[in-house]
């Protein structure tokens, strides 16, 4: 099989690690399969010291990811369907898969960027809610639709979306169901922009290109810090920025970027 055939694309650029869910005609649904490769992506992506962001998309122009797969993934983890390949097994075996493929219960200080390029449904969003910028086609919606199937959101929803929008939004979402425009999530805080279609993939990689050539070390402890905080008091929350800041004033990058600014040249930071 071609890599450009596998359900999921793993690419890395100058720095920036791409992962593309490519099951265009399943509306990128979560297969056992693209969750193991996800999972495992995602950890070479957090111990490759060479890549500094990523970006998270989906093939065509339908849906970012709709979610579990409702004809593989979730019959399997009911019991309903046994297990027929390595995929399914593993997925079984070890239960670290899917908060891994999700970013759940996942340390990870390296910034993602979602590019949404269509419909971004149930475990779909609740992966986007890990994210740390999310730019999104016109035309994508969002929703957490588990409980129309006698379901609930079980990879990150229940905590981070109450969190990150007002609480009343987040409880008409989880408990009816019914999806988001576009509009409506940029004007709740859930997105940060909206483009055409056509320039969703071009708006993603200028934005990771500027944080890939930022130091790395300053943008892990920013990413660290602001996740850790989240929840604390004001006095605990800055003792972690003072930690942070302790680790970035101590590195050679922290000399680095001042001194090329003096020297009128680019700054080469080397994540030391």
């Amino acid at each position: 099989m071609n890599a450009s055939d596998l359900p999921l694309i793993y690419e890395k650029h100058d720095g920036v690690a791409l992962l593309r869910i490519n099951r265009p005609d399943a509306r990128n649904a979560i297969s056992p399969e693209v969750a193991c490769r996800l999972a495992d992506a995602l950890t070479d992506f957090a111990d490759d010291d060479a890549l500094r962001v990523a970006i998270l998309t989906g093939t065509g122009d339908k849906a970012f990811c709709s979610g579990g797969d409702l004809a593989l993934t979730l019959p399997l983890m009911t019991g309903a369907r046994a297990p027929q390949d390595q995929w399914d097994r593993r997925l079984l075996d070890d239960p670290e898969i899917m908060s891994r493929s999700a970013l759940r219960d996942f340390e990870l200080n390296k910034p993602i960027i979602a590019a949404i390029n269509g419909h971004c449904m149930a475990g779909g969003m609740e992966t986007v809610l890990a994210t740390d910028i999310r730019i999104a086609a016109e035309h994508a919606t969002f929703a957490l639709p588990e409980v129309r199937r006698g379901l609930i959101p079980f990879a990150g929803a229940l905590v981070r979306l109450p969190r990150q929008v007002p609480y009343c939004l987040a409880m008409e979402m989880l408990l009816v169901g019914q999806p988001l425009s576009a509009e409506a999530a940029r004007e709740a805080g859930l997105i940060n922009r909206i483009v055409p279609q056509d320039a969703l993939m071009d708006t993603a990689w200028d934005l990771a290109r500027k944080i890939a050539a930022n130091g790395p070390i300053a943008v892990q402890e920013v990413k660290k810090t602001v996740l850790a905080a989240s929840g604390r008091t004001l006095q605990e929350g800055y003792a972690l920025e003072d930690a942070a800041k302790a680790r970035v004033m101590a590195s050679e990058d922290a000399r680095e970027g001042p001194r090329a600014f003096m020297e009128k040249r680019p700054a080469v930071f080397r994540g030391k």
